[in-house]
């Protein structure tokens, strides 16, 4: 695909699907589910088929996991069901204790396993440099994989604002952070969040989002032309 400002038209629908990809993966892994947010999602078959126009072997597993599960639960999350998710998502991603998939990046390059790292920093500052903050600062790590997402799909929202504008040094400057923030903080431990999260999800739910992920972030190395960071977590 060409990653130049010649083609603002399928710039916009590349942009648009990717903005609105990693803000439904950025939700569902952001906090506990909800019943009616969940339910709306399965009825409106979000996962039936992806915004992109790219394919690689994550995003079709992801996905074919995703609506699998969808249907099953058509006719709507049960307590049951409901409280499986719940209880997956505490497990994976928030802990009794330790999360077995934890989702904050610092974890991945200290030895002790902790948060609020020199990463966690590092991504603050990138937020801040495009007007962000987070709503749980010095709470929450900023470099919760779910505020990447976020943060990677404002760009994005930053890059159709530009081409809305026709100015084409605003949305090279938005594909642009987009490769720095990617190639210097996502890419670097994605691999080894989503393969927790793989081994240890209860639910195809979690399985599929996290497979999904790594698909769509694989998706836009392509699409952006990113050079692979050399050095990856451990």
């Amino acid at each position: 695909m060409n990653t130049s400002s010649e083609n603002p038209r399928n710039w916009k629908e590349t942009l648009l699907g990717e903005a609105l990809l990693l803000g439904v993966l950025s939700k569902i892994m952001q906090s506990q589910p909800e019943k009616e947010w969940i339910e709306n999602l399965i009825k409106e078959d979000v996962f039936s088929e992806l915004p992109l126009d790219v394919k690689n072997k994550d995003l079709e597993t992801g996905l074919s996991l995703l609506q699998s599960w969808s249907n099953q639960c058509k006719g709507g999350l049960g307590d049951d069901i409901l409280y499986g998710l719940r209880a997956d998502h505490t497990n994976l991603f928030v802990g009794v204790g330790t999360p077995v998939a934890a989702p904050w990046e610092s974890v991945y390059f200290t030895e002790e396993r902790t948060i609020f790292q020199k990463q966690t920093l590092q991504v603050r500052e990138w937020y801040r440099k495009f007007g962000l903050q987070s709503g749980k600062l010095y709470k929450e790590p900023d470099d919760h994989i779910a505020l990447e997402l976020s943060f990677i799909a404002h760009l994005a929202s930053l890059g159709l604002k530009a081409l809305e504008n026709k100015d084409d040094a605003g949305l090279e400057k938005s594909l642009q952070a987009q490769r720095q923030f990617l190639h210097d903080h996502t890419l670097r431990w994605m691999k080894f969040w989503s393969g927790s999260v793989e081994k240890h999800a209860k639910t195809d739910l979690y399985r599929g989002i996290a497979i999904l992920t790594r698909g769509t972030l694989l998706a836009l190395v392509e699409i952006l032309g990113v050079e692979m960071p050399e050095e990856i977590a451990q």
